[in-house]
C-alpha cells in the first residue's frame, strides 16, 4: 500500500464458499471459521491437525533405506557428517538432524554448511573435499543434493557414502547416491509433494528412531520424544521456505507451534523470538516467516553460516541469546545492504518501463556489478512484488567471470521448470541451477548474460496469459461487530496455521474514521468504528505515509486482517489494513 492522498481503487471480490464443504464441517466450529475453511477447499476430513493424522513415515520412499544405512553407521561407530544449506530451511534441517543424531548416540556427528560464495549450491566437489577432512563415513545432505551429480561421484571415489535428503525438483537424472529421499523424485507416490527440506529430514530421522528402537538400541519412548520435540524446527523451516501448506504441512506446523508455545521450548528458538520482540507463548505462523526466518537467513546470506545452526542447537539460554543477538546484528547489516541494492535495482526498472509493454515484458533480468550475491534474492523478491513478473537478479561471482543469480516467480509460472527448459534448449548456457516453482538459484557465465536474458523472456512469455494482473483482493466477507474482539482474533490465529497456499483470512467492511495519524514515519494509524454499530477499534495501514484528505476521513471501506497487537505486555485486537478507499 503506497502513500498517497487519493487511496488506490483495487478490485475486491469474495472467495467462493462451496455449499457442500461448509455443510460437511463440524457445527461446533465458529461460523466464520467454517466459511473460511470451506473457501480454502477444506472439508471435514482435513480439519483435524493431530499428529496421528500425519502421512505415515514409511510412506515417503527412501526413508527405510536411509534408516538402514544410518543404523549400520550407528552399530559400527561410523562418523556421519551433515551437509546443510544456507537458508532458514537448511539451517533448521541441519539442526534437526544434528539434534537427533546426538540424542540417538551416534559417534561424533558433525555438520558443514557450504559458503555459497566459495562453493556454490549443494554438494559440490569443492565441499566434498572440505568434508573429507572431517573423515566421514557417511554424508547426509539436507535441503540440497538432488542435482549434485559431480559431488556424489567425488564422495564415492573417496569411499564416502551419500544419503540425499532434499525436496527440490530433480533434473532428468538423479545423482548415484546410496539413498535418495525426495517426495519430488521420479516415481514417488508420496501424497505431499510440498514437504520442505526440514520436513524430509524429519521423516528420515523419525524412520531412524523407529529402526533403532526395533533393534533395541533406543527406547521407543525416547525415539518418539526426540523426533516430536524437533517439530518446532520443522514448523520454522517449513513456513520460512514458503512451501504450500497442504494438510500434511499444516499438521507439522501446527504441532511445531504447539510445542513452541508450551513451557520449556528450545532455547535457541525462544531467544530468536525475544530478539524479534515477540512472546513465544503467543507464537503465530507469521512470526516464523517474517520475524524469525530473516534472522536465520541473515547468517546464511552473509559471512558466518554456522551462527543460526548453533543458536538452534544451543542448550543454554545465555548462549542462545548471545547467538540470537549476533543474528539480529547480521540481519540489520543485510537490511542496509538490501535497501541500497533495491534503490539501484529500481533505477534499472525506470529504464525497463518501456519494455513492459513489449513481448519481452513477461520476465525481468537484472545485473549490476556492484551488487552482493548474498542478497540478490531479496532484490528479486522486491521487484517481483512491484511488477508481478518473474525476476532473476544477478551479482558478480568471485572470479568476475561467473554470475550468481537468484530468481523469484509469480503464480502461473513455474520458475524451476522455466530454467530446465532453457537449459535443455540451450546446452551449456547455464552453468548450474536448482529450485522450485516460486524461487530458484543459478550460476551463469557473464558472457552468456544477454543470451540468457533473451531465452528467459521468450520462455516466460509462454506463460504470461496465466499471470493475474488484476490485483484483485479476495476477501472472506464481512465480520460482524461482535466478532471484532480479542477472543476472536486469537481464535483466527489458532485456526491456522496460515501461509503459502493457505492464506490468512482477510475481511472487508465499511467504517467511520474517528482518528488518524502517521506513526513511524511511514504508517497510517487509525481509530475506526463500523458504520451504525460496534465499538471503536485500532487499525494500522503499513507503508501508507499520508493522512487521508478531510473529505475522505469520514466513511471508508477497509480490507483488513483481524490481528493481535502486543505492546508493553498488553494484547488487544487490531485491524491490519491491506487496502482502504473512500465510500
Amino acid at each position: 500500500m503506497k502513500g498517497n492522498s487519493q487511496p488506490d481503487v483495487r478490485p475486491v471480490d469474495r472467495r467462493v464458499v462451496p455449499d457442500d464443504l461448509i455443510g460437511s464441517l463440524p457445527e461446533s466450529l465458529h461460523p466464520v471459521i467454517r466459511r473460511v475453511y470451506a473457501a480454502r477447499g477444506i472439508g471435514s476430513e482435513s480439519v483435524d491437525l493431530s499428529l496421528q493424522n500425519m502421512l505415515p513415515i514409511g510412506s515417503l520412499e527412501g526413508t527405510s533405506a536411509a534408516a538402514e544405512r544410518l543404523l549400520d553407521a550407528h552399530k559400527n561407530a561410523q562418523r556421519v557428517v551433515v551437509v546443510g544449506d544456507f537458508d532458514a530451511d537448511g539451517a533448521t534441517a541441519t539442526a534437526l538432524v544434528m539434534t537427533c543424531l546426538r540424542a540417538f548416540g551416534f559417534t561424533r556427528p558433525d555438520y558443514l554448511v557450504p559458503d555459497r560464495q566459495k562453493f556454490g549450491y549443494g554438494l559440490t566437489e569443492g565441499i566434498v573435499a572440505v568434508a573429507a577432512q572431517m573423515q566421514p563415513d557417511v554424508l547426509v545432505t539436507v535441503d540440497n543434493g538432488i542435482s549434485s551429480h559431480a559431488g556424489v561421484t567425488a564422495a564415492q571415489q573417496l569411499g564416502i557414502d551419500v544419503i540425499i535428503t532434499d525436496h527440490h525438483l530433480p533434473g532428468d537424472t538423479l545423482p548415484a547416491a546410496q539413498v535418495t529421499v525426495n517426495p519430488n523424485a521420479p516415481g514417488s507416490q508420496f501424497p505431499s509433494k510440498n514437504l520442505a527440506g526440514v520436513g524430509v529430514a524429519f521423516y528420515v530421522m523419525a524412520a531412524l528412531g523407529q529402526r533403532l528402537a526395533k533393534e533395541g538400541l533406543l527406547a521407543s519412548d525416547t525415539a518418539r520424544s526426540v523426533c516430536a520435540d524437533c517439530l518446532d524446527l520443522v514448523a520454522l523451516g517449513t513456513v520460512a521456505d514458503l512451501v504450500p501448506l497442504d494438510w500434511n504441512n499444516r499438521i507439522l506446523v501446527a504441532q511445531g507451534l504447539k510445542r513452541m508455545r508450551r513451557q520449556g521450548s528450545r532455547p535457541g528458538i525462544e531467544a530468536l523470538f525475544e530478539a524479534a520482540g515477540r512472546n513465544i507463548a503467543y507464537a503465530a505462523t507469521s512470526d516464523l516467516g517474517f520475524a524469525i526466518g530473516p534472522r536465520l537467513n541473515a547468517a546464511g546470506r552473509l559471512d558466518d553460516m554456522s551462527i543460526g545452526i548453533e543458536c538452534l542447537l544451543a542448550e543454554d539460554a545465555i548462549q542462545a541469546r548471545s547467538l540470537a543477538t549476533r543474528l539480529s546484528n547480521l540481519n540489520d547489516e543485510r537490511r542496509e545492504l538490501q535497501a541500497k541494492m533495491q534503490k539501484d535495482a529500481e533505477v534499472h526498472l525506470e529504464k525497463l518501463q518501456e519494455m513492459l509493454s513489449t513481448e519481452t515484458a513477461g520476465a525481468i533480468c537484472l545485473f549490476d556489478e556492484s551488487w552482493h550475491q548474498g542478497v540478490v534474492g531479496l532484490v528479486a523478491t522486491r521487484i517481483k512484488d512491484l511488477l508481478n513478473r518473474p525476476v532473476v537478479a544477478f551479482a558478480p561471482g568471485d572470479d568476475g567471470e561467473l554470475l550468481k543469480g537468484s530468481g523469484r516467480s509469480v503464480s502461473g509460472v513455474h520458475l524451476r521448470d522455466v530454467l530446465a527448459t532453457i537449459d535443455a534448449r540451450n546446452p551449456g548456457l547455464i552453468e548450474k541451477f536448482g529450485g522450485h516453482a516460486m524461487a530458484a538459484g543459478l550460476s551463469l557465465p557473464l558472457v552468456h548474460l544477454e543470451e540468457f536474458r533473451a531465452a528467459f523472456a521468450a520462455e516466460v512469455d509462454r506463460y504470461v496469459a496465466e499471470i493475474d494482473d488484476s490485483g484483485t483482493l479476495l476477501t472472506d466477507g464481512v465480520l460482524e461487530s461482535q466478532d471484532l474482539n480479542l477472543g476472536f482474533a486469537e481464535l483466527l490465529r489458532d485456526s491456522g496455521p496460515w501461509g503459502q497456499g493457505f492464506p490468512e483470512p482477510i475481511f472487508e467492511g465499511e467504517f467511520t474514521v474517528l482518528e488518524q495519524r502517521i506513526v513511524g514515519e511511514h504508517h497510517l494509524k487509525l481509530r475506526v468504528q463500523q458504520i451504525d454499530s460496534g465499538i471503536p477499534i485500532d487499525a494500522i495501514a503499513f507503508n501508507h505515509d499520508e493522512l487521508m484528505a478531510s473529505q475522505q476521513s469520514g466513511a471508508v471501506r477497509l480490507v483488513y486482517r483481524l490481528d493481535v497487537n502486543e505492546f508493553r505486555q498488553t494484547r488487544r485486537q487490531q485491524l491490519v489494513v491491506e487496502h482502504l478507499e473512500s465510500v
